[in-house]
């Protein structure tokens, strides 16, 4: 799997000479690297970029060294009937995320993260989904965060969305709602979903 870089609905992939480059706006031949600040130039007119590297790891490397780096985990939890937990937060529906803290495992991140953003204690991990990478810019500093996903076993009932994180609701959806929400939602929310 190739690394794909989200700057909000924008996107940044990294490549090699062998991958299918038709679904990109751009293609950018880059084997010894890129900046962040090329690439913020190129998506002023493109939405989705290749960069062709003859070594993609230490081109993505060398990209991710302009940013500070944050590691975050999260869930795709499931009830018994098949309602997926999901958050609304700045007007998009999102999936329960957050920043790990030193002393907990990813997972430890991932269960706790979603307990406090919506309320529930999700009973089990059941796997690994994929782990996605967005970057923001934050009072002038640039974060690369990569969340690591998981899917969990969670009991449907009463939610707690946390409003001090900006979330407006914790809901169980139906897969139906699911499908019909995330086409407004964050990118790397669709990847996440994709990749289940």
């Amino acid at each position: 799997m190739y690394p794909t870089v989200y700057f909000l609905d924008k996107s940044t992939t990294f490549i090699d000479h062998t991958a299918d480059t038709s679904s990109f706006d751009k293609v950018i031949e880059a084997s010894e690297g890129i900046s962040r600040a090329k690439v913020i130039q190129i998506l002023e007119n493109h939405n989705n970029i290749a960069i062709i590297s003859e070594n993609i790891d230490q081109c993505f490397a060398s990209f991710a060294e302009e940013f500070k780096f944050v590691v975050a985990a999260g869930g795709v939890v499931l009830d018994n009937d098949g309602k997926t937990l999901m958050i609304s937060r700045r007007g998009r529906w999102d999936l329960p995320k957050g920043h790990w803290e030193p002393g907990e495992s990813i997972e430890e991140c991932a269960l706790r993260e979603v307990a406090e953003e919506t309320g529930v204690v999700a009973s089990q991990i059941l796997k690994p989904i994929c782990n996605t990478f967005h970057t923001y810019n934050v009072y002038g500093v640039w974060e690369l965060k990569c969340t690591h996903w998981f899917l969990m076993r969670g009991s449907s009932g009463e939610t707690a969305p946390q409003q001090e994180e900006g979330i407006v609701a914790a809901e169980w959806l139906a897969p139906e709602k699911v499908c019909e929400v995330l086409r407004e939602s964050y990118p790397t929310i669709r990847k996440v979903f994709a990749s289940l």
